[in-house]
């Protein structure tokens, strides 16, 4: 019996010390558990990358590489993408037998269009092209009409080097000054998307005064005078003025050319020039011969494109960057 019990008691003992060792054991690990669970609760999931099994041994992922997209036209350079744009679409135009420009004025076209966008970019090249495309339409409104008075553009509408640069021999001159005097640009380009949409306004103030014009004044004396008649002014012909001059203003703003409080600036100016073409036509070109079509209609530029500077820099508007 004393043998049994004392091996009872050793029993009992051993038991007492594995159960004790056990709870000091599985203390720190219960600790740890809890802190684990609480540290995955805390974190986002996020799933490991697959790695690719080659024999049975797993590889790293490669490195993800973004490459960027190879631009739809090579960048080259304003300059040389200036030239071969110009020169394609001249191509074209002339493949095309285009009815817009004489040969010559293609080929001054092409000139004024390297300018425009080796200066002022796809922008105030565009604007150009927006011009001739409103002009060019609008001039061949009730052609035949005009033609029968007398009183249509010449080469039925097409337009010549004469044309071209009394047009935008103003805006070629602003949009080198930008090129050369980068801190003046912002004003500058406001200037030669006045100087565009002060000649659009003249073309569908003259062309849809002709063709619908109803009563034709003499803005010098208000008297009445035939369509076509130097200086004459009509109230349709000088609402297509206006419009032709906010779609020529719209644009330039449109694309970040001018900011889009400058839209009412160019208006105006180019209403004022419009008004000063007509008067300078009826009263001094009959009289001079220096004072053709195309010296008056760059006169007519230069006054909206600097009425427009100086009204801007006047109120102090301010500029896109």
């Amino acid at each position: 019996r004393r043998g049994g019990a004392m091996a009872g008691s050793g029993r009992q003992a051993a038991i007492r010390a594995l159960v004790a060792l056990v709870a000091v054991a599985s203390a720190p690990q219960g600790l740890a558990f809890q802190s684990s669970v609480r540290a995955v609760q805390l974190r986002p999931f996020v799933p490991a990358p697959r790695a690719p099994v080659l024999g049975g041994w797993s590889k790293p992922p490669a490195p993800l590489v973004i490459r960027p997209a190879a631009p739809l036209v090579p960048v080259l350079g304003p300059v040389p993408t200036a030239v071969g744009l110009n020169s394609a679409l001249a191509g074209l135009g002339v493949a095309t037998r285009q009815s817009m420009l004489t040969p010559s004025g293609l080929l001054h076209a092409w000139a004024l269009g390297v300018i425009l966008w080796s200066s002022l970019g796809w922008q105030g090249w565009s604007l150009c092209v927006l011009y001739l495309l409103a002009g060019s339409k609008v001039t061949k409104i009730r052609m035949k009409e005009k033609q029968d008075l007398g009183i249509s553009e010449g080469r039925g509408g097409r337009r010549g080097p004469e044309n071209v640069w009394g047009s935008a021999a103003t805006g070629a001159l602003c949009a080198i000054a930008a090129l050369r005097w980068p801190e003046a640009r912002p004003l500058l380009q406001v200037a030669y998307v006045s100087s565009i949409a002060t000649k659009l306004a003249d073309t569908f103030q003259s062309e849809v005064g002709k063709a619908f014009g109803k009563r034709c004044f003499l803005i010098t004396t208000l008297k009445p005078v035939p369509r076509g008649t130097e200086g004459a002014i009509s109230v349709e012909g000088t609402l297509a003025g206006v419009v032709g001059s906010l779609l020529i203003a719209a644009y330039g703003a449109g694309v970040n050319l001018m900011p889009w409080s400058c839209v009412w600036v160019v208006a105006a100016a180019a209403f004022f020039a419009t008004m000063a073409e007509s008067l300078i036509g009826a009263t001094a070109q009959g009289r001079f011969k220096l004072l053709t079509n195309e010296v008056v209609n760059f006169i007519n530029t230069l006054i909206g494109a600097a009425v427009a500077a100086g009204l801007v820099s006047m109120t102090r508007l301010r500029f896109l960057a």
